[in-house]
């Protein structure tokens, strides 16, 4: 339950063996391989570089399988729902997947999937071009006169466009001054179809009359013969190219019972890719390949065995560098690991800092289960967590903490009464005495009770927070800001709190020791710097005090939360109980729809709640009393797959 410790390692690999070593390296998954800017003791000597261009071969490929499949997903038969949801990657054996990736035939469906694919395009663009070609001659149908035809008169011009309906009767009053005839064919989209033939001398004057009522000349191009026929022919084109649209479509979902297959080689090759980016990037001579990184201590003999299967390579200790970022890790228990989902989402903790989760973690499922505070819902939550764990694919640690949460929630609502709000009282008064028995306080006739728990709590986890810090210092080392910067603190508020609520001799001698951290911490908590800075600095962080009776006001919002869920809840079995009564079995139906509906959504909206306050506290309250995060995440060197879940045999 603490930072993994990490060992520096410098391997010394021929080049000629180097590909081989990486890829066991990969495949083992514990050694974080620097690059050569990162890699320090490298830079140390003076020939070695990074060398190598970008395996772009590697990458194209990477990137024609990645779009093969996603153009083949549109046509593959796949999971729905809640399947798809949890598991939506297709499990495969390593006997399979060896199977595959060794087979180089494979790779001819990128060619199909390519080819199929930019047919399929190609139709579609062509079908939507024909079809736009058939909207603009819509107008142009009653035309009985051949498209050439309209511009081989000798003496006059004759103009065929669309007009809006609305400036027709102005533009037919302008041609008649004008001298020009104009006749109306047909109309689409609220522009009319027509025909404008003037004698050569007033073809200007006409075309600049035409602009002004906004005139669009209509396009013939390519078109003999009347309309009817033209569109006749489009028709034809269309069918022939509808009909070859839909035998490539048959193709792609039958070369989609592949996909499975490219899905493999994808992720094949996205590791090859990463393992040879990671050799390229590393510090070379001109035989051999510096990898120098990081592996966690327990895994190093492993590493080293490893290793010691090449002959052109070796394994070496080495020191970290004086201020070298050393990658963290954390490592817990089964019952903690879970809640490792919350320190991460935070930030890692530096390699020096204390791993927090052990500490946060009783109180992340304690709080949640107060803001939900209804034992009916947490045994809900519970069998949802409990079947999503056995369905879901990959990493299941929220859901288990979600778990450990949904059973803080059913403690917590048995011992506040809350069944699905007051659900026994209002449909099962039998088991009133049983949900009594089992019942602490009532939030409801007993608000204060609630009120209480949670500033108590809230103090609680602070002073938790604060005793870490102390613990942590001390271990390091680090006398003055253990004494100055957190025993003061926890000496002075529990001296005011007993100060407070004690009235009698022992609570005057508490108020008196408050004095005596107070005044080291106004003298000493600043220690940097000149006497008036420190002083200055030392009388705001004593003034900072009351900023820890505001963290402790924060934890009010776990009786808010609580007493909303039940409030909430009451209200949905209120208005359940009122609908029972609806004769002819429909107040039946609308009470199970009411209370389904009612308890589904009060539930969903809470949990939410729930979770989000709790975390805030956690990272808005507790974690700056002894957490500062920004630490480097270990990230070794692993096999990493985004399309298929391998199973191990």
């Amino acid at each position: 339950m603490a930072i993994a410790a990490m060992t520096k390692l410098m391997i010394v690999s021929h080049r000629s063996e180097v590909a081989e070593l990486l890829e066991a390296l990969q495949q083992q998954g514990l050694c974080q391989i620097l690059n050569a800017e990162e890699a320090i003791v490298s830079k140390d000597l003076s020939e070695p570089a990074a060398v190598g261009e970008k395996p772009r071969d590697i990458e194209r490929l990477t990137v024609r399988l990645s779009k093969g499949i996603a153009f083949l997903k549109g046509y593959a038969e796949s999971a729905s729902g809640l399947a798809a949801i949890l598991a939506p990657k297709a499990v495969v054996d390593e006997q399979s997947y060896e199977k595959v990736v060794s087979d180089t035939q494979l790779l001819r469906l990128v060619d199909r999937a390519e080819e199929i694919d930019s047919a399929i395009e190609k139709c579609k663009g062509d079908i939507e071009n024909l079809q736009n070609r058939l909207a603009e001659l819509a107008p142009w149908r009653r035309l009985k006169t051949p498209a050439e035809e309209l511009g081989r008169l000798s003496r006059a011009q004759c103009l065929a466009g669309l007009i809006p309906v609305q400036n027709l009767p102005r533009l037919k009053e302008k041609m008649e001054t004008a001298g020009a005839a104009i006749e109306e064919v047909g109309s689409a989209n609220n522009k009319t179809a027509c025909i404008v033939v003037c004698l050569n001398e007033a073809v200007e004057e006409v075309r600049k009359l035409l602009r002004s009522e906004e005139f669009e000349p209509a396009g013939f191009g390519g078109i003999t013969g009347t309309i009817t026929d033209a569109v006749k022919d489009i028709n034809d084109r269309l069918e022939q190219t509808t009909q070859q649209l839909e035998l490539l479509q048959r193709k792609a979902v039958e070369l989609a019972k592949h996909l499975l297959e490219l899905e493999i080689l994808c992720d094949h090759y996205d590791n090859l890719l990463d393992r040879e980016q990671t050799r390229l990037s590393c510090p070379a001579t001109e035989q051999t390949v510096l990898l120098e990184g990081w592996v966690k201590r327990k895994d190093f003999r492993l590493v080293e065995k490893t290793v010691s299967q090449f002959s052109a390579s070796s394994l070496h200790k080495i020191k970290p560098a004086e201020g070298e970022d050393i990658p963290v890790e954390i490592e817990n228990n089964r019952i903690i690991r879970p809640f490792e989902v919350i320190t991460r989402l935070y930030g890692m903790p530096r390699h020096f800092e204390v791993d927090p989760t052990v500490f946060l973690a009783p109180f992340f499922a304690v709080f949640f289960g107060l803001c939900l505070t209804d034992a009916g819902y947490g045994l809900v939550l519970l069998v949802l967590m409990l079947l999503f764990v056995k369905k879901m694919q990959g990493d299941k640690r929220l859901l288990v903490m979600l778990g450990f949460c949904s059973v803080a929630t059913v403690l917590a609502g048995a011992l506040t009464g809350g069944w699905f709000g007051d659900a026994v009282q209002q449909f099962v008064p039998a088991l009133e005495p049983l949900r009594k028995k089992l019942m602490w306080f009532d939030p409801l006739e007993n608000p204060m009770m609630f009120f209480k728990l949670s500033l108590i709590l809230g103090y609680i986890q602070i002073q938790v927070g604060l005793l870490v810090a102390f613990v942590h210092n001390l271990k390091r080392k680090s006398f003055a800001a253990a004494l100055f910067d957190q025993l003061t603190w926890l000496v002075m508020l529990n001296s005011i709190v007993l100060f407070i609520f004690r009235k009698d001799e022992v609570g005057r001698v508490f108020g008196l020791v408050a004095l005596v951290p107070a005044a080291l911490i106004f003298l000493f908590s600043q220690r940097e710097g000149n006497w008036v800075g420190r002083l200055g600095m030392g009388l705001y962080n004593l003034f900072s005090a009351i900023f820890y009776m505001g963290d402790v006001l924060s934890y009010l919002r776990l009786m808010a939360l609580g007493m909303v869920t039940a409030g909430l809840a009451m209200a949905v079995n209120v208005i359940a109980k009122i609908t029972i009564a609806i004769p002819y079995g429909i107040g039946i139906v609308l009470t199970i729809v009411i209370l389904v509906g009612g308890h589904s959504f009060n539930m969903a909206l809470n949990a939410l709640g729930a979770f989000v306050h709790t975390l805030r506290l956690q990272f808005a309250e507790f974690f700056p009393k002894f957490f500062a995060g920004g630490g480097r995440a270990f990230e070794p060197l692993a096999k990493q797959y985004r399309h298929i879940y391998l199973k191990k045999i």
